[in-house]
């Protein structure tokens, strides 16, 4: 029988502080590898042809069309590597260490003409107030590969968390879906009916988040927390209804912010919690509940008895 792990290694410390700068760069690097995704896929809709996924090393695109044929990036933080796979046998890695945003945007493109996969991006990122073009970006160079791993080991656990949520829902629900832009893990129920046109957020094309936004969800995640100061789960509805922000959410750690719109529950409360599922479950639930409620979703209809 393999040894179970303990829970500091399955949930581990992850303080902001720490890592600030590797963050910045794995997330500044992750949007390039999103784009290159965006620029082949087929849309689908809310942009859930764009995200990443979990997976036992990492992140992966999944396969992405190229004309008749597919490749695949992956992200690899137990041998910290990028890692292009084509259906052809192609293989091609360049390693996740010290180095500028310009530095791996340009060798990033390199690999994907080597292999005969040709692209043009926007190279401008996305849902940050710091806007450097990927090739002139020499500022963010950061790789701590302790960190790097943390964070995806914390992926791994809420992954695993968010599924389980998700399989009680038997409405529109998104996958599990890990978002470049915002560089967050996210789930999202919907109700079913459309939702007002969204007013936009800065950094981001209105366009985009009519799109994502034009039903009525109930949404939630984690992110690494940069703004916020640390990482956090989150919750929020759209359009909110009057009232969700004085739900008696659970637990009693959680709070509202009123700058972010969102329910916040701080990681470290769920990573030294007796039950992190639990407790991270009851968040998911009350803030869905609460939203679900006061939205008057059919619940008899969306749910799963069981």
């Amino acid at each position: 029988m393999p040894e179970e792990k303990p829970k500091e290694v399955l949930w581990p410390q992850l303080p902001l502080e720490a890592w600030q700068d590797t963050c910045s760069t794995l997330h500044l690097w992750s949007q390039i590898i999103g784009k290159i995704r965006l620029a082949f896929a087929p849309l689908v809709n809310h942009w859930w042809q764009v995200p990443f996924y979990i997976t036992s090393r990492g992140w992966t695109t999944s396969p992405i069309p190229n004309k008749e044929n597919i490749f695949q990036i992956d992200f690899d933080f137990i041998d910290h590597q990028i890692q292009i796979t084509t259906d052809r046998g192609d293989f091609r890695s360049l390693e996740l260490k010290p180095r500028s945003v310009s530095d791996f945007y340009k060798e990033t493109m390199e690999i994907l003409h080597s292999l005969g996969i040709e692209v043009h991006l926007w190279t401008t990122p996305v849902e940050l107030s710091e806007r450097i073009p990927f090739e002139q970006d020499s500022t963010h160079s950061s790789y701590d590969p302790e960190y790097a791993q943390r964070h995806w080991r914390v992926l791994v656990q809420v992954d695993r968390v968010l599924k389980e949520f998700r399989s009680h829902f038997l409405g529109k629900v998104s996958p599990v879906h890990f978002f470049w832009g915002a560089f967050d893990l996210a789930v999202t129920r919907f109700s079913g009916r459309r939702a007002p046109d969204h007013p936009g957020v800065p950094n981001v094309a209105r366009s985009v988040m009519l799109e994502a936004y034009s039903h009525e969800v109930s949404s939630c995640g984690f992110w690494p927390g940069p703004g916020l100061g640390e990482p956090a789960f989150y919750a929020y509805a759209y359009p909110e209804p009057a009232g969700f922000r004085e739900i008696p959410v659970q637990p009693q750690e959680a709070y509202y912010n009123k700058d972010w719109g969102e329910f916040i529950l701080p990681y470290e409360a769920v990573r030294t919690a007796a039950s992190p599922d639990d407790m991270l479950l009851a968040f998911l639930r009350s803030t869905y509940e609460g939203a679900a409620n006061l939205g008057k979703w059919d619940r008899a209809l969306l749910e799963r008895s069981k």
